[in-house]
This record gives C-alpha cells, structure tokens and sequence, in this order.
C-alpha cells in the first residue's frame, strides 16, 4: 500500500513548489519506490514546477460521455482515466483539472476514488497537491492519507489559515494519520536543525496543538526558477530551500514511518 502525502496551503504559500521538493526528494532515495503525482489544485501548477506537460486532466473525462464500443460506464471511466496518467523519469503524473460544474458528479466522483485507492496500491508513495479547502479528497482523490503538510508563511494570516486547514482536516470522513505546519520563506537561518520531540508544538494560540514540522528559509534561487519557468530540478543540490525541505521530509517520513508503516 502507498504511502499517501498531502500538501495544501492558501495560495502563494509555496504549497506546490513544496509538493515539487517532495518528488525530487523520493525520486533520490536509495530505495527509488514509485511515485505518482497528484496535482488535484484547479489551478494546476505542479507538472511545470516538475518539467511535465499533463496530457489529459481528470476534469476532461468526468465531462465525457460513456464510450460506445461495448465498454460500461466503469470501463470507460476508468480506461479515459488511465491515459490521463502522464509518464516522466520515475515518476507518474495525474492532473485533475477543474471543479465540477453545476451538475450531480456524485457517481463520477464515486469511480474516481475507487480507481484512485487501487491506482495507489500500484505505487509506493502517492504526493497530492491540493487546492486550499480540501474538501475534494473525500468526494475525489482518496480515503487515506499518511501525510499531511500544511504549508504556511510565519505570519498571523499564515497561522490563522493553518488552523483551518487543520481543523477541516478533522472534520472530513477520512483518516489523516499525521498532520503538521511547515513555515515557508521563513527568515529563521539556513540549514534549520531538526525541532526537537518536545517543541514540535507552536506556542501562539492559533496553532496550540498542532505540531511544526520545521521551517523553508527565503530562497532567491527558488524564486528566480519561477521567475524562469524553470524546474525544481534545475535548483542545486545546495539550495537553502531544498537542502532545510529535504532534512524536513526525512524526520517527519521517520517519525511516520515508526507509527504507521514500518517497512517505510
């Protein structure tokens, strides 16, 4: 079974570019389990962040009429859904496109998640770029997630739409295993030490109970990428930004690693 990491975050956060860090992360892991890409954001950014052009978006197909040539609704569904699946160097992309429209989606969404949850099962990880309410992953993407980084700036605007996201997570019919708050463009110093277990919880009242799982510092070289149109790929290996995100991904897929999948 994957192990499903969720990023989500207001807009402008960084969430996707995190998500993007994510990838190159596991990509250069020793054990080089498969990866598939979610990008469930509308606004549908993660595949240039990656270097890939989506073929097809999720969306497209839920719009789609079922096929003709003797294949069921399910059939056709699952089969459009499967060539939307773009290839790239060690890792998969699924792109899903915009909201539903103003009609019933319900049976449409019900195949999606069941194709998703054994789409998954093929994969050893499975990262999901989500839109800022996220909502979505029960009606769309998945019924589990392992991972959940909610991607913030340190500011009160920040912390505030932290606790949101936080307390929707909890409210939504699926299992989150792990939760925590990874502050973005931080002005703490690079390289950032691991948090230590017992000060893993923010102190101001917005974020009381939630754990941070570190800090991103300001990175001129991942804002000139963006600028750019280039990949994160293209960042060095010494990159402030990469270097304190990759540490981050590496105590926090441990620590998931020791409660809910040991063989991680």
């Amino acid at each position: 079974m994957a192990t499903t990491i969720a990023i989500s975050g207001k807009g402008g956060s960084g969430k996707t570019t995190l998500a993007a860090m994510i990838v190159r992360f596991l990509l250069a892991q020793a054990d080089r389990k498969t990866v598939l890409v979610v990008d469930a954001d509308p606004n549908a950014c993660l595949g240039l962040t990656l270097g890939v052009q989506p073929t097809g978006t999720i969306a497209d197909i839920r719009e789609m009429k079922p096929g003709n040539a003797g294949m069921d609704r399910l059939r056709s569904f699952e089969y459009n859904m499967q060539q939307a699946i773009t290839e790239a160097d060690g890792f998969d992309l699924l792109t899903m496109g915009h909201p539903e429209g103003p009609g019933c989606y319900c049976a449409a969404n019900n195949i999606l998640r069941t194709f998703m949850d054994k789409l998954s099962s093929t994969y050893g990880y499975v990262v999901v770029d989500n839109e800022a309410g996220m909502e979505h992953l029960s009606r769309r993407t998945t019924n589990n997630v392992d991972l959940l980084c909610i991607v913030a700036e340190q500011t009160s605007i920040g912390a505030l739409t932290a606790r949101r996201i936080f307390d929707l997570a909890k409210q939504l019919p699926i299992v989150v295993r792990q939760i925590g708050v990874i502050w973005n463009k931080s002005r703490t110093p690079s390289p950032v030490p691991r948090v230590p277990d017992d000060e893993r919880r923010a102190t101001s009242d917005e974020l009381d109970g939630i754990d941070i799982f570190g800090h991103i510092p300001c990175d001129k070289a991942v804002s000139d990428a963006s600028m750019q149109a280039r990949t994160v790929f293209d960042l060095a290996n010494d990159s402030p930004a990469l270097s304190a995100a990759c540490k981050i991904f590496e105590d926090i897929l441990v620590l998931s690693s020791q409660t809910t999948n040991p063989k991680l």
